[in-house]
């Protein structure tokens, strides 16, 4: 199975206490669509594309063109566990994109790579594809890019 782990790109800042509804900077769409177009060329066609509900994921994903399914329990301060039990990993097989918050993404990357309890850094836009091979439970870091890198 393969986890594709995408942060939202960059983001205004929060205006009060609507976090969810923090759009895109004018930066923030130019790295989405730079990391869209990298993903286009490389993920399978079935790949399931779980996002937050937060605007800026939701726009991040959109970048894409494709078609996705809203997890509100991957929303800010999600816990590792909630973007793993919603990707069905390592179990579900096929790839599964995840766009999301930090920490909880870094979390979820050093979890699965069995990293310790310190969270791995995502920068804004990139992303972190974990490969499993069910044959001896192994697995490894597939890509990690950012937007900046391409």
């Amino acid at each position: 199975m393969d986890l594709i782990l995408w942060r939202h790109a960059e983001a205004e800042d929060a205006q009060g206490n609507d976090d969810l509804g923090r759009a895109l900077t004018p930066r923030g769409r130019k790295q989405a669509a730079r990391m869209a177009a990298w993903l286009k060329t490389k993920l399978p066609a079935k790949t399931r594309i779980l996002v937050s509900p937060a605007v800026r994921c939701q726009q991040t994903a959109a970048a894409l063109g494709r078609r996705v399914v809203t997890v509100d329990s991957i929303a800010p301060d999600a816990s590792a566990e909630a973007v793993l039990r919603a990707a069905a990993w390592p179990d579900a097989g096929g790839a599964v994109l995840v766009v999301g918050h930090q920490p909880t993404l870094g979390e979820t990357a050093a979890q699965v790579m069995d990293d310790g309890n310190e969270p791995w850094r995502l920068r804004k836009g990139a992303v972190c594809w974990l490969r499993s091979n069910p044959d001896d439970d192994a697995v490894v870091v597939h890509a990690r890019k950012t937007p900046d890198e391409l």
